[in-house]
């Protein structure tokens, strides 16, 4: 294992896991597993009431991030803003393509779903699993942007909110 590896991520650090959204690292550990010893990241999230252990040597090439810039942020707000590019394909086609998204990690494929699948109140009703989708994209970008901007997940939620609303009274 290399050193520069080591140091990329430390413990307090806020990361973003792919497949779980952000979280804490909460200490580095090594574990014996099967006679090897491996050097762990210990990721709290806390929302979630889960604790996941991530090989160091392994972190980034699963896709685990330092939190985005608020660049990236301002880049996703920008992409919420967008008119929704709903493709005409079958709806578990496109929902497989939203999952992929959601868990890819990447906050502005995230916003793309998220701008996707909202609805104004005089639209149409979203199916179960439309609202599931959209539902799980939302939280995981309104983590995200209370992340990078301190940590106020109501005040994260109200700005996505008044993007959202903004777009539609456009």
């Amino acid at each position: 294992m290399t050193k520069s590896r080591k140091s990329e991520f430390r413990p307090d650090d806020y990361v973003v896991y792919p497949a779980h959204g952000v979280g804490q690292i909460v200490s580095i550990e090594e574990q014996e597993i099967a006679g090897i010893t491996l050097e762990l990241f210990v990721i709290s999230f806390e929302k979630d009431k889960m604790t996941l252990r991530v090989p160091t040597n392994k972190a980034t090439e699963i896709g685990m991030r330092s939190l985005s810039s608020p660049d990236v942020v301002s880049k996703a707000m920008t992409t919420l803003k967008g008119k929704a590019k709903v493709k005409r394909a079958m709806w578990s086609r496109r929902a497989q393509e939203y999952e992929q998204k959601i868990n890819s990690g990447d906050l502005i494929a995230i916003a793309e779903v998220v701008r996707d699948l909202h609805r104004a109140d005089d639209q149409r009703e979203q199916s179960y699993s439309e609202r599931q989708l959209y539902e799980a994209a939302l939280e995981r970008l309104t983590r995200e942007v209370a992340a990078v901007s301190g940590g106020d997940e109501v005040l994260a939620a109200k700005q996505v909110g008044d993007v959202l609303i903004s777009r539609v009274a456009a």
